[in-house]
């Protein structure tokens, strides 16, 4: 299905029925699976294993070397699962001798102009809305949203199910289920309605937004509300989740809504 216009170095691995439109470029040490369709003027680089049933748009460059003046040449991957859309001119870089790869999970969203930096790793069923940055170490968890024209500082990570403005600045880490807006980024509520579409019940959503009532509504430092946390309320996987999240973060959560502008 390769178009006569595209050029596919004989050491790439490309599944029989893979489409490749005109004007494309695929290096060596690729690896594209089955049912996957390339556009036009695409640029796929060394390092990369694209899953089954993609999609990737005109303009994308897939496993550049990393933006990083740190980065010595070592053999790294961009790892992209099933059923990824890549929409016009996203530029995926791969990974450095940190994690060795920078990786996207299954049945994602990638939307025009974003930037997926080295060594970020990203869950399944993530959106990633139009001109989103994300630096280097990145890690979103599954079903998170992050808003048109978001800018992601390195090392930063978005929990489970989290929900992000656009236009926003991630500076601190976002816990899972949360929605966060503002300048600075800050805690507006739990993402009821995107729980609700994936079949969260209303008891479990009402226990979540407990939780955050005590991190973020009740005046107590993070260390007091955690405590209060494990010993008022059951142990429940979004319990646990939420606090190992919060212990876990090196640079810390964001803050809670103030109410001011």
């Amino acid at each position: 299905m390769n178009q006569p216009l595209a050029y596919v170095h004989p050491g790439a691995k490309i599944a029989r029925n893979v489409v490749i439109d005109p004007f494309t470029t695929i290096h060596n040490n690729v690896v594209i699976e089955e049912g996957t369709w390339i556009g036009s003027n695409v640029t796929i680089m060394e390092g990369a294993r694209i899953g089954k049933n993609c999609n990737i748009f005109p303009g994308a460059v897939i496993s550049a070397v990393p933006q990083d003046l740190k980065f010595g040449g070592e053999d790294s991957l961009v790892i992209i699962g099933d059923n990824v859309t890549i929409r016009e001119c996203v530029t995926i870089n791969r990974g450095t001798i940190a994690s060795g790869q920078t990786k996207i999970g299954n049945n994602c969203l990638i939307m025009a102009t974003a930037h997926i930096a080295h060594d970020c790793h990203i869950g399944d069923n993530v959106i990633i809305v139009n001109g989103v940055l994300l630096g280097g170490h990145v890690t979103v968890g599954d079903f998170a949203i992050i808003g048109g024209l978001s800018a992601v500082h390195q090392f930063i990570n978005i929990g489970d199910h989290a929900m992000i403005s656009g236009g926003s600045l991630l500076r601190k880490d976002v816990p899972p289920y949360t929605k966060a807006a503002k300048e600075p980024l800050s805690y507006v509520g739990i993402n009821s309605v995107g729980l609700r579409r994936r079949g969260f019940e209303s008891e479990k959503i009402k226990e979540i937004q407990n939780i955050y009532r005590i991190l973020y509504q009740k005046n107590y430092n993070t260390s007091q509300a955690l405590a209060i946390i494990e010993a008022e309320m059951e142990a429940t996987p979004e319990r646990d989740e939420i606090i190992l999240f919060i212990r876990n973060s090196s640079r810390g959560v964001m803050k809670g809504y103030s109410g001011s502008v």
